[in-house]
């Protein structure tokens, strides 16, 4: 009974084949620009994220420059120089400080020697607090410490890529390396997902860096993560760093050249809802795709069952149900839409695996996807649409007189 419906079915639509085609196409087309659209969104979405993955979400970081505004009778272009002083007063003055590091530059890259080879890496002073700022890893041994520190020690962490440069798979720990032929014992191996430029680093204690390179107590940069995960309440804790650092140095709170502060949980969290917008403009542009694709399967019904009347009536004459009538008009409908529809879907993820691949590691653009379940889910609503749809053509065909339907036909 079933497989005779359905064959009817299938006979009617293949007597109506332009028709039926153009109809689901407009449907496919709708669910392939759904699954585009979600898909292209979820390749920003993860293409911002890596560009996040490198530093805690939850930091501050502070520059310094010049100033380019006179303030207390000092003209602009003085150039700001962080120190000692304001990395102890950031750990004695802001609120819900978690970790704190500052930096020191060794600018450029420098040639680091171990029995016979050579290789150029970055050097950076650090403080033990880094590795939480930098999501730093420890393969072997241990990062700096408070120790290293106070003993100004000559101890380096190496990245994973200097260690395979200088000793291949050999055990690093213990080993000494020459840094501008000075000796350095190697105390821990890291591991960085900022990539390949974070991996050829070593760090060394902070002051140690100052101390041999003759500048005791600069530092170039600072940065701390916060016990909160709220932006508002990390806005008023930047800015009692800022102001901090700006009463120091006598700078101006409204010279951003002088003194910049990045709030690291301000933009993720900007970057956050403008995903929560992107993700809202793709369903709203997807459905009213499919909407437009609906209204057609609708109207094509309507054009179907005004040619049809004296099929109709020849039908009810011969004692089909209303309900019947109506079955098989909604059925027809939904196996339009669903066909058409679970065509455009995966079209679209056959489309969106293409660009994937295509895409590679594209910045801000990464691993673009469609969840299944999700598009699945749309899909089955649409097909409950396309019944839908199908319903007040249905209504219109269980209402056909069967004496008016044969006259109509003569």
């Amino acid at each position: 009974m079933i497989l005779e419906a359905l064959e009817e079915i299938l006979s009617v639509l293949w007597r109506n084949k332009l028709r039926t085609l153009l109809t689901a196409l407009s449907v496919a087309w709708g669910m392939f620009m759904l699954a585009l659209l979600m898909g292209a969104g979820r390749g920003l979405e993860n293409g911002v994220g890596w560009e996040f993955r490198d530093d805690a979400t939850n930091s501050i970081w502070l520059f310094s420059g010049k100033t380019s505004m006179p303030f207390k009778g000092r003209g602009p272009g003085r150039s700001i120089h962080f120190d000692n002083d304001d990395y102890d007063a950031l750990g004695r003055s802001v609120p819900e400080l978690e970790h704190r590091s500052a930096r020191f530059y060794l600018w450029g890259e420098f040639f680091v020697s171990y029995a016979g080879k050579h290789a150029a890496f970055d050097i950076r002073g650090a403080h033990p607090g880094h590795r939480y700022l930098e999501k730093t890893e420890m393969l072997r041994g241990r990062f700096l410490n408070d120790a290293d520190v106070r003993a100004r020690r000559k101890v380096a962490v190496i990245g994973k890529r200097v260690r395979e440069s200088l000793f291949g798979d050999k055990n690093p720990i213990g080993e000494y390396i020459q840094i501008r032929k000075l000796s350095y014992q190697v105390v821990g191996e890291f591991e960085d997902v900022g990539g390949e430029a974070e991996l050829r680093k070593i760090y060394v204690p902070i002051s140690t860096a100052q101390l041999v390179y003759n500048q005791p107590r600069t530092l170039h940069q600072l940065m701390f993560t916060i016990l909160t995960t709220d932006v508002e309440r990390s806005k008023a804790i930047a800015e009692i760093a800022h102001r901090l650092l700006a009463n120091h140095h006598d700078v101006s709170m409204g010279d951003r050249r002088a003194i910049r502060v990045q709030n690291n949980l301000e933009q993720f969290m900007k970057m956050t809802q403008i995903f929560d917008w992107i993700r809202v403009f793709v369903w709203i542009v997807g459905i009213g795709t499919l909407l437009a694709g609906i209204v057609g399967v609708s109207n094509i019904m309507l054009i179907s069952v005004a040619e049809r009347t004296k099929e109709i009536g020849i039908r009810k004459a011969l004692g089909a149900t209303p309900l019947s009538i109506v079955g098989m008009v909604v059925i027809e409908s939904a196996l339009v839409t669903a066909a058409a529809g679970y065509s455009g879907l995966f079209a679209g993820i056959f489309a969106v695996d293409a660009l994937a691949e295509k895409a590679g590691d594209a910045p801000f653009f990464r691993q673009p996807s469609v969840d299944l379940g999700v598009a699945l889910i749309a899909a089955a609503i649409l097909v409950i649409a396309g019944g839908l749809a199908g319903l007040f053509p249905a209504l219109r065909a269980a209402r056909v007189d069967p004496i008016v339907a044969l006259r109509q036909g003569e």
